[in-house]
């Protein structure tokens, strides 16, 4: 059985032989990796089960300079949505940044359509897609699309949170304008990436704090659920076995019964500190997946080796069972991580992973 096969039947909880893996390194911690191992590119290295496509470059990079007008201070590219035109400045603390938003001072809905959103459907940037695919695929690897920050919090890294949030009731039109806007983009790229051939389509939006939703369920299944139903339709009418995974970190527990109905099959991150993943397991375990699991805000940087081996121990043994779970620290490891304890995750995985 190779890596893929593994993966695609552990995600459709389909008798796997192994509980694969995953994680994501912060660059302080890939430069601890890289001294210890001589490589930064720790993907590679561990030969995760699963490669990203990408998109193709832009040719025609916006310039957004004008949306920050009378901003004070050096700014530049978030690191994790530069395209979109929303901009920060540099923190304090490692990587982190300050956001800025070029939609902050808009008020009226021709401003949003004047906007100069990214090429992200110009055919151009799909070229070659479908091949490089089919290549990882044959390789024997899983290949999966990121498109997380779909639409909840795109829509405010561009508006600004508390702008986003009042627009709700204070000017649903230009709210519905923005989320209509990028539901199109998003709709057309779910679609190719369906044609590119990927197994899995990864959404998500962060609509929770750790202690409940951020909106009323009522309102987001009123404005946010279609426009996510319609993305992920818009994915399966091409590929119908595509799977759909989706990220939500704080306890989004209100709503998982309506993304099960939508197409969601995969879960991430399922926080510990807000989410049960055994009652997820015993709730939901025969229609989700779950990728995730392990605390990042409290087994990661302050467990022990020992508590470390106990809670993936536990969690294969139940969340994994049948399938069904990747097994993941729940967001990117910080710099507080001591590496001994990312070391004492893998050997876990190594010792327990096997069915």
């Amino acid at each position: 059985m190779t890596k893929r096969e593994n993966m695609l039947r552990a995600l459709r909880r389909d008798n796997p032989e192994s509980v694969p893996f995953d994680f994501e390194l912060c660059p302080s911690q890939i430069e601890n990796f890289e001294k210890k191992n001589g490589t930064p590119n720790y993907r590679e290295f561990f030969d995760f089960p699963m490669r990203y496509i990408e998109l193709n470059p832009s040719k025609h990079v916006n310039d957004y300079s004008k949306y920050y007008r009378g901003v004070e201070g050096p700014i530049e590219p978030i690191e994790w949505n530069p395209e979109w035109g929303v901009m920060g400045r540099r923190g304090t603390i490692a990587h982190f940044q300050e956001m800025l938003h070029p939609m902050r001072d808009f008020t009226s809905i021709e401003e949003v359509m004047a906007y100069p959103f990214p090429d992200m459907t110009a055919d151009y940037r799909w070229e070659g897609l479908k091949e490089k695919n089919e290549e990882l695929i044959r390789q024997g690897y899983a290949t999966g699309a990121f498109m997380e920050m779909t639409l909840f919090e795109l829509c405010w890294y561009l508006r600004g949170m508390e702008e986003f949030m009042m627009d709700f009731y204070a000017d649903p039109e230009f709210n519905d304008a923005l989320m209509d806007r990028i539901t199109e983009i998003r709709v057309e790229m779910a679609r190719r990436y369906a044609e590119t051939g990927v197994d899995i389509l990864m959404l998500g939006d962060d609509v929770s704090t750790q202690e409940d939703m951020m909106m009323s369920p009522e309102l987001w299944r009123s404005t946010l659920k279609p426009r996510m139903a319609r993305i992920i339709q818009s994915a399966r009418s091409v590929k119908p076995d595509i799977l759909i995974f989706y990220h939500g970190d704080g306890n989004l527990e209100r709503i998982v019964p309506d993304l099960i109905e939508i197409g969601v099959d995969i879960l991430n991150p399922v926080q510990p500190e807000c989410v049960d993943p055994f009652k997820m397991k015993e709730l939901y375990g025969d229609r989700l997946s779950f990728w995730g699991c392990v605390g990042t805000q409290t087994t990661m940087p302050f467990g022990t080796k020992e508590e470390i081996f106990d809670v993936c121990k536990r969690l294969i043994c139940e969340v994994g069972k049948g399938g069904g779970l990747l097994l993941a620290p729940t967001h990117t490891i910080e710099p507080e991580v001591p590496y001994e304890n990312l070391e004492a995750y893998l050997k876990a995985v190594e010792m327990y992973g096997k069915y």
